[in-house]
């Protein structure tokens, strides 16, 4: 991982410098690894841990370790945009793209880093289904901004041969014909923000399903889930003929139109929701593992950095902290998720702090 890093910019003024730059990440990722969240303990960890890195990682710390005011200065100065972009360099040669990866890319706020007269950070991410692991992100100052920020993030990333999931903020022209361009396919919602897209399309599959031998270029797949007293069944079709929406032609690689209808029995209650998606895909098994899959990132990633890094309660927000903190937190989720014994992100947190040998084998985890 070092070597990855290794590049990065010191924005510090030189002569004034104390403490390794490169050394000062690597054991602010260790000590994020190890359960700390707020650079008191991670300077402290630190301290703690100091003959360990020396020993064990091979680091100099010439200056011992840096005082947590140091830290956050560093993390407040870094370029947020030139240590994303070593992170996606990293994290794709040490965790690879699967074949037929699904890719789900999805926007999160980060409550916390905002303050009077600042706005929350909202930050788009691309969770990789099959790595299990965070390939990409990128910040924006507003949810909104999340549309032209979602073409900046692909392009950044090796896409190719892989589907890209979305909501349906991004069913947007301009992210269809990037995805397009960089060789891959798309499953992504549709809703009123595409009225006329969205209208044609539920009044297409309202007829098919009443008279489904006239609508011969739709195919079904069923799936059922049971547990925990409650039994969910999803329905999903795929229209391969798109020719009757009328603005088809304007998005890129629209080979069809999908529908899931779910349907959930716990008890005496169930719940129906219908859902309708864009695709370039026209095998409707391929479409339901990409759709199904798409909640992925909400699982995964956003209530993960939620609950086990509390990323809703940091107040890490000075300068381009809450930005470069975000790097670190995904960082540290890919190399926690690399580990393949059975216990939970959280768990595995825990014992880092207190089991040297088990941190080792975590870092070494993840051949980098």
């Amino acid at each position: 991982m070092k070597e990855y890093f290794e590049g990065l910019t010191d924005p510090r003024q030189e002569g004034k410098v104390k403490h390794s730059f490169i050394e000062t990440i690597m054991i602010v990722i260790c000590a994020v690894i190890a359960g700390c969240d707020v650079w008191e303990d991670i300077a402290d960890y630190c301290r703690v841990k100091e003959g360990w890195f020396r020993e064990v990682l091979g680091l100099e710390l010439a200056n011992g370790i840096p005082s947590h005011d140091t830290m956050e200065r560093i993390f407040a100065m870094l370029e947020p945009k030139e240590f994303q972009a070593r992170f996606i360099e990293w994290v794709q040669h040490a965790c690879g793209k699967q074949s037929r990866e699904i890719i789900s890319v999805d926007g999160k706020t980060m409550r916390g880093s905002g303050s009077e007269g600042q706005k929350p950070i909202h930050m788009v991410s691309a969770w990789a289904n099959k790595a299990r692991a965070v390939f990409g992100q990128m910040a924006v100052d507003e949810k909104t901004n999340e549309i032209t920020a979602v073409p900046e993030l692909l392009e950044l990333l090796d896409i190719k041969g892989t589907i890209i999931t979305a909501d349906a903020m991004s069913c947007q022209k301009e992210i269809v014909r990037k995805i397009s361009e960089k060789g891959a396919d798309y499953v992504i919602g549709l809703k009123d923000n595409q009225p006329r897209l969205r209208q044609e399309t539920e009044e297409y599959y309202v007829a098919a399903i009443e008279a489904p031998q006239f609508y011969r270029h739709i195919d079904r797949f069923v799936t059922q889930e049971t547990g925990h007293g409650r039994i969910e069944t999803r329905e999903y079709y795929l229209c391969t003929d798109p020719d009757f929406l009328k603005l088809h032609t304007e998005w890129q690689n629209l080979n069809s139109v999908g529908m899931m209808k779910s349907r959930v029995v716990q008890g005496e209650i169930t719940t129906e929701e219908t859902h309708y998606y864009v695709s370039s895909l026209v095998d409707v098994e391929e479409f339901s593992v990409a759709a199904r899959s798409h909640w992925g990132v909400e699982n995964s990633l956003h209530w993960c950095l939620d609950v086990t890094f509390r990323e809703d309660h940091s107040r890490m927000r000075k300068d381009n902290t809450a930005e470069n903190f975000a790097v670190v937190r995904h960082i540290v989720l890919n190399i926690l998720k690399n580990m393949d014994d059975k216990l939970s992100v959280a768990r595995r947190r825990r014992r880092c702090a207190y089991d040297d040998a088990y941190l080792q084998k975590v870092l070494l985890s993840v051949h980098a």
